[in-house]
């Protein structure tokens, strides 16, 4: 579908499939909550090593794509499923998750700062909060120009303010980072 092939051409070319695969599969541990999962774009990148993967998105269109591909996948490990759910209140227990994923989701959320904090509510003490994601950069202000420039049409095409602040955004929602890399002029944080 023109939405899979246009994402993955320009995640292809930006080695974006890398940096999911690396975050994912060295990463991932347990009962993984998925949160934006879309249209399942990290499917296949988990390892054998997860016991299950929830798939979450606020948009059953999307689920509907990403069960599609569950379906077209050999039986194992980790085992899939997929239910609509909203990232600003989600569906479960305190400390329920082993791990907790969302990859570009923040520039989606009507309000990224909880969805964050729902993240870390369902994530075990002893678990991890796993991010790809993409915003304004902090080092190369040309870049953060052209995003602020075209972010309006950009959200309109594709749902996503590509020039949100990911630094204040982790900041108000009181996670303390492990690790942080930035790729692509200090615009996606992983």
């Amino acid at each position: 579908d023109y939405y899979d092939k246009q994402i993955g051409r320009d995640e292809s070319v930006m080695g974006i499939n890398i940096l999911r695969r690396s975050l994912l599969y060295y990463h991932a541990k347990g009962v993984v909550l998925e949160v934006g999962a879309g249209t399942g774009r990290n499917v296949g990148y988990y390892p054998s090593s997860v016991d299950r993967v929830l798939m979450t998105d606020a948009s059953d269109n999307m689920l509907a794509r990403a069960k599609a591909k569950l379906r077209g996948m050999a039986q194992g490990k980790p085992q899939y499923a997929c239910i609509e759910a909203d990232s600003q209140a989600l569906p479960f227990p305190d400390k329920y998750f082993d791990t907790v994923v969302d990859t570009f989701g923040l520039c989606s959320y009507d309000d990224p700062v909880k969805t964050l904090e729902e993240m870390a509510r369902v994530c075990r003490d002893d678990g991890k909060i796993l991010l790809l994601e993409h915003g304004r950069s902090k080092s190369w202000n040309f870049i953060s120009n052209y995003l602020d420039k075209h972010a309006n049409r950009h959200a309109k095409n594709w749902g996503c303010v590509w020039n949100r602040d990911l630094d204040s955004i982790i900041e108000k929602s009181g996670l303390e980072l492990d690790t942080l890399h930035t790729w692509h002029f200090g615009t996606t944080y992983y």
